[in-house]
């Protein structure tokens, strides 16, 4: 008789735990399912929200390398009568100044393209400096404009425009 209650019980606990072990898994796939689609909506409404921002990003940095770009950074800078060592200083705080200004857009664009940026404005300081170096102390401004833009034009690809075309690379990559 004891062993016939046993079984009568099994036969009711059986049943139910297949069920319930099949609703635990059909259930556990459901609310997975559902977990995947709302971070596939969130992540989709934040690149709605992020893209533009972005673009803009890139924009604002195109726009700072166009402006520490040596030849527009000549133009922009100089003033007549400024000695070498004062107009090298004037560059490089307007790229410092540039520069901070827009500092927080790293935040927005890739780390190897933000690295090229960097690397841009640290090779436009070294080419001031180089050039400053050349001239005798009591060179004028009007010198190293000229030595600069000699030696502007007579490079293939300037760090900005690297760094340029890296950006132009990101935007294609967003599109």
């Amino acid at each position: 008789m004891n062993m016939e209650v046993v079984l009568e019980i099994l036969k009711y606990i059986i049943p139910s735990a297949v069920v319930f072990v099949g609703m635990y898994f059909i259930l556990n796939s459901f609310l997975d399912s559902e977990e995947r689609k709302r971070e596939l909506k969130y992540r989709t409404d934040n690149s709605k929200l992020i893209t533009p921002i972005k673009l803009q990003a890139i924009e604002r940095m195109v726009l700072f390398l166009e402006r520490v770009n040596l030849s527009n950074l000549v133009m922009r800078t100089y003033a007549n009568g400024i000695s070498a060592k004062a107009f090298q200083a004037k560059m490089h705080a307007s790229i410092r100044e540039e520069y901070e200004h827009n500092i927080a857009l790293q935040l927005y664009i890739p780390n190897h393209t933000w690295k090229m940026v960097k690397s841009s404005k640290e090779e436009t300081i070294k080419i001031i400096n180089r050039c400053a170096d050349q001239l005798n102390d009591g060179a004028s401004g009007l010198e190293l404009s000229q030595f600069i833009l000699e030696l502007v034009g007579q490079v293939e690809t300037t760090p900005t425009e690297i760094a340029i075309n890296a950006l132009k690379l990101e935007v294609e990559k967003a599109f």
